[in-house]
């Protein structure tokens, strides 16, 4: 009873019931088929049953009866040919199947890349757009040139202004030392002269 419980556990899949048939790998299975259907699609296939045929409808018409192995009707060939076509059309259609897949395997992985590139893309061009913003607000070269001449030119005005004030004051301080110096001092005789006009006569 124990064992039929342990057999019938849920968390573990059944062993499949039936017939079991041989497992095959699909890889190498896969690489055959697209061996054959690449063998199948070149020239040298064609050439060579070509002539194979060719040998076998000689052969089984030209040749004595007693040994001929496929007379005319040439059943055997059909058959032969029958099967070939059988056997190469699945082998052709696997190895487009697989083909198909690489090919959607690469269309996914060239999706990818470009989703990638796009991002990328995206990602430099608004790098570069915060960079110009940047660029906007930072003093260039240029700017600081031109600052720096106008603030030597506002010097330079200024010193201009100061040396012309100093000149002006240099000139009155000149002229005040010229109108003093041209004042004659007074001495005693004009003092005296002074005090005999301003008395009254007797």
């Amino acid at each position: 009873m124990t064992e039929q419980r342990r057999a019938e556990r849920l968390d573990q899949p059944r062993e499949p019931r039936g017939l079991r048939l041989p497992r095959v790998d699909q890889e190498s299975f896969g690489r055959w088929s697209e061996g054959i259907a690449r063998g199948m699609g070149t020239a040298n296939f064609i050439v060579y049953m070509t002539v194979v045929i060719a040998i076998w409808f000689v052969w089984n018409t030209l040749a004595p009866r007693n040994l001929q192995f496929d007379p005319y009707t040439f059943t055997f060939l059909t058959l032969v040919l029958s099967l070939q076509a059988s056997y190469a059309a699945p082998l052709i259609l696997l190895a487009q199947n697989r083909q198909a897949d690489r090919d959607r395997v690469a269309l996914e992985e060239d999706r990818r890349r470009a989703t990638m590139q796009k991002a990328d893309t995206e990602y430099l061009a608004r790098e570069i757009a915060a960079l110009r913003i940047a660029m906007g607000e930072v003093a260039t070269r240029d700017f600081v040139r031109s600052e720096l001449t106008r603030l030597a030119e506002e010097l330079d005005e200024a010193n201009q202004r100061r040396q012309r004030l100093e000149r002006r004051q240099q000139d009155r301080a000149q002229r005040s030392e010229v109108a003093e110096g041209l004042e004659d001092p007074r001495d005693d005789l004009d003092g005296d002269f002074a005090r005999d006009n301003g008395r009254p006569e007797s």
